[in-house]
């Protein structure tokens, strides 16, 4: 990961832990920013649907490919969602997450199983000795050694691109969802969220199908929702999965050190940014949670080192792709060739 002069990025001239006192100043939202952002993402959403809903009439892939774009702002849907489950979005707690549980009738997402796995990710992310829970699984070099033949088949199939971005974002977000997955027996708060998000999505999926038969449910809504969720889980992906992330185990592991350089600093184009809530600052975002996506910006703009620390560019990010296992002598994720040598 490198600067915008190609250098290595600079050293942090504070510790993790020292961050937190400033980037407490950018944790309160407004009101009326909040829904502004609501509002500039929701109506360019439900115009598109009702656009492809439209071009249905004329032509099944014009209506398919304005559902492919829609799926963009689904994404930012997500963010929104994402923010009301750290505390980020509005003031009021129970507005928020009222809102969370709405949005996640669009995102396929049940709020508080969502919002338990993924606190949960925020708390153990980088340790070796809690993982599996709102995470990408990854394995050290050592662990996949000692597993038998097949065991390494299966971990190279789950790590393959098809499986990661092609087949498991949709199988996620529209199956495994429908369960609260790593809550199964964690009481009834967890399955009552699962329950009624699948009612509310039973009941939209009804009505498109009372109105408009099968077409909105295949050209449209399937679609959106598979786009969206291809693009959130490779977002995911490359917020921890890059060659100097970190781990580390017991003892040595430290939550905000792990939370500063075990996340990227996605450098994405200006309408990327916009489309994905900033969510691309994810080393601020772990540092740091409870900032609203669209005051992230501003910590990059008022303090340098943040912006130029655990950069990672485009094409840095389709080169992590190969790599797989955590190297813990070396300190650093490699290919399964690299484990092999």
């Amino acid at each position: 990961m490198t600067n915008q002069t190609g250098r290595p990025a600079p050293a942090l001239p504070r510790t993790a832990r020292a961050w937190l006192s400033v980037l407490a100043r950018y944790r309160e939202p407004t009101m009326a920013r909040s829904l502004f952002e609501l509002a500039v993402t929701l109506v360019p959403f439900v115009a598109l649907w009702v656009l492809a809903w439209a071009a249905l009439s004329v032509s099944a892939w014009l209506a398919l490919a304005v559902a492919l774009l829609n799926g963009a702002f689904l994404v930012r849907i997500f963010v929104i969602q994402h923010d009301c489950g750290h505390g980020a979005f509005l003031s009021n707690r129970k507005a928020q997450d009222w809102l969370g549980r709405s949005l996640g009738v669009l995102t396929l997402t049940p709020y508080a199983v969502w919002k338990r796995t993924h606190a949960i990710h925020h708390a153990h992310h980088g340790d070796l000795d809690h993982r599996g829970i709102g995470d990408v699984l990854t394995l050290t070099v050592e662990e996949y050694r000692a597993r038998p033949a097949f065991g390494r088949l299966m971990y190279r199939m789950y790590r393959h691109p098809i499986v990661l971005f092609l087949l498991g974002p949709g199988y996620l977000f529209i199956l495994q969802n429908r369960l609260p997955f790593g809550l199964m027996k964690s009481g009834w708060r967890y399955w009552t969220s699962a329950m009624g998000t699948n009612a509310m999505i039973g009941i939209a999926l009804a009505l498109m199908i009372w109105f408009g038969g099968l077409m909105p449910v295949l050209m449209i809504f399937m679609p959106t929702s598979v786009v969206a969720a291809t693009i959130g889980v490779w977002l995911f992906y490359v917020q921890h999965q890059f060659e100097e992330t970190h781990w580390s185990r017991g003892k040595h592991w430290q939550l905000y050190h792990a939370a500063l350089e075990g996340s990227s600093h996605y450098v994405l184009p200006q309408p990327l940014r916009w489309l994905s809530g900033n969510i691309g600052i994810h080393h601020v975002h772990h540092l740091y949670s409870r900032i609203p996506f669209y005051r992230l910006p501003e910590v990059i703009r008022d303090h340098r080192e943040l912006a130029e620390a655990q950069r990672l560019t485009i094409s840095e990010s389709i080169a992590a792709v190969r790599l797989h296992l955590w190297d813990e002598e070396e300190g650093r994720l490699v290919t399964f060739a690299e484990a092999r040598a």
